[in-house]
């Protein structure tokens, strides 16, 4: 079944879909660059901005940042030429106090990084399967930063150099009907 759309929205949200076969081709500094300043362009709480990023695009970043991903994960992403490691700072600069919504503002920026990849004909997956505590130790992430996703991010690659049951799996998967998400009755 194909995704259906009821109302007119912004092409990349049409197309946007979290692909496996990934291309080992490098993608430029000025793609990866634009993708991490759409990030940084998300709203969020009191203008904090908690999101962070390592990012991962040579052999030896990338070998390390791969090493926290859960097999499943490193079966497909091993391949993608630029891993970034999403991490939110979870108190206020200002008052030091906890920001309750830093992981909804970071992954806000995760939204609009994965709107402007596929703007630019990339593509992007995000991954929850990680070692969240190694990558605390390995990046000396203080007990103020807290890992939420690691983000693969290239060029579309083979399907076929995926396993059977990956490539079985590797289209835009069907979206809930609106519906179904608005808990309250509407007309």
């Amino acid at each position: 079944m194909e995704r259906q759309f009821k109302y007119d929205i912004m092409p990349e949200i049409k197309t946007r879909w979290s692909p496996r076969a990934f291309s080992s081709e490098k993608i430029s500094k000025e793609d990866l660059n634009a993708v991490l300043e759409a990030a940084s362009f998300a709203p969020s709480c009191f203008n904090e901005q908690p999101w962070r990023f390592v990012v991962a695009d040579t052999e030896e970043e990338l070998s390390k940042l791969r090493g926290l991903l859960t097999p499943a994960n490193q079966v497909w992403a091993n391949k993608a030429p630029v891993l970034i490691l999403i991490v939110a700072k979870i108190d206020f600069d200002l008052t030091g106090q906890a920001n309750f919504w830093h992981m909804f503002d970071t992954g806000t920026a995760w939204g609009f990084l994965s709107l402007e990849a596929e703007r630019r004909g990339l593509i992007t997956h995000g991954m929850a399967g990680f070692n969240r505590n190694k990558s605390k130790e390995l990046y000396d992430l203080t007990d103020k930063y807290e890992p939420i996703a690691v983000i693969a991010l290239g060029k579309y690659g083979d399907k076929s150099d995926l396993s059977e049951d990956l490539q079985k799996r590797e289209k835009p998967d069907v979206r809930l009907e609106l519906s179904q998400l608005i808990l309250n009755k509407q007309e």
